[in-house]
């Protein structure tokens, strides 16, 4: 039986509840790619969508043989363990990831696979002209600048734009990696020896809604920050030798103020005990909470169960 042929470009898109875009998307991203000289496969992995987008992907795939392939996940694992899906999925020398709303045109694909032919191990973009709401922008920045401040090494950016190329080594790389709640692009840098990043244009969502609420946006603040680095832990040790200090200097004070001044110095001080026994609880409560999210993941992670599963796949030639 003859070996089948690899593509050397992958898109990999995930997909939830997106079917007001998907023809659309489908298309463009066939014009895009048809207009390098490359061989490719549009991976559309649909992460337990809702509405009709499942069977939409899969009469593409049917449409489409070869060209596109229908990745369909159990249930919504969330966007981050559906690209994940999608590069353990491809089968290019070079793979590009792609949001399904339209807000990053697929006509940028030939800017990027440019790039990676040159020899670049990651491909990362810059949004020019952002179309999204000002919450939006804000919880962007937040994100960038909080993960810039987390890496030792590389970092990119716009970490908010899903349009980013990796070489084939970066993504084996990636899928080396059996942790759970990965960030995808920051082990992307940190594997990769040669970057750049691009301009790339930006578009509004022309139909369907975000799927990233303030909850989902705070959550992966909390991802970040307790899956990619031991900072807080570290900042924690930090602030309890403060507040002992702090504890010790403020009972000397009382101390001696006591001694100078006598006992109706200090009878009065109750109140700003309390105050000082709830500030002290609640930086108690704090630390656990960040202790919890660490025990969590190190919870998630030993007992070793899979990050998605994939119920079937369409398209693909045989």
């Amino acid at each position: 039986m003859e070996e089948m042929k690899k593509p050397e470009l992958s898109l990999v898109i995930p997909v939830y509840n997106e079917e007001a875009n998907l023809n659309e998307l489908i298309r463009r991203c066939l014009v895009a790619c048809d207009s390098i000289d490359i061989s490719y496969e549009i991976i559309l992995v649909d992460d337990g969508s809702s509405d009709s987008s499942a069977r939409m992907i899969r009469d593409a795939a049917e449409k489409y043989n070869g060209k596109i392939v229908g990745v369909f996940l159990t249930t919504n694992f969330g966007q981050h363990a559906a690209v994940t899906a999608g590069l353990k999925t491809a089968l290019g020398k070079y793979v590009i990831t792609l949001d399904a709303d339209l807000q990053n045109p697929p006509e940028e694909i030939p800017k990027l696979v440019a790039k990676l032919r040159e020899g670049y191990d990651v491909v990362g973009t810059i949004r020019e002209n952002r179309k999204d709401t000002f919450f939006r922008r804000w919880a962007s920045k937040m994100v960038n600048f909080m993960v810039r401040k987390l890496c030792n090494g590389k970092t990119m950016t716009d970490y908010g734009c899903m349009l980013r190329g990796y070489s084939r080594n970066v993504v084996n790389a990636i899928l080396d990696c059996p942790e759970h709640g990965k960030f995808i692009p920051m082990l992307a840098m940190s594997y990769a020896r040669r970057t750049i990043e691009i301009h790339v244009k930006h578009a509004d969502r022309t139909a369907g809604e975000s799927k990233y609420n303030i909850w989902k946006l705070i959550a992966l603040q909390y991802d970040l920050l307790t899956g990619t680095s031991v900072f807080p832990l570290r900042m924690l040790t930090y602030i309890g030798t403060l507040l002992a200090i702090f504890g010790i200097l403020f009972g000397i004070f009382i101390f001696v103020m006591t001694r100078i001044r006598g006992d109706e110095w200090s009878q009065y001080g109750v109140f700003t005990l309390f105050s000082l026994v709830f500030l002290f609880m609640g930086g108690q409560f704090v630390a656990m909470g960040l202790l919890g999210e660490y025990i969590g993941k190190i919870h998630m992670n030993t007992r070793g169960r899979p990050q998605f599963f994939i119920e079937s796949i369409a398209g693909r030639k045989q």
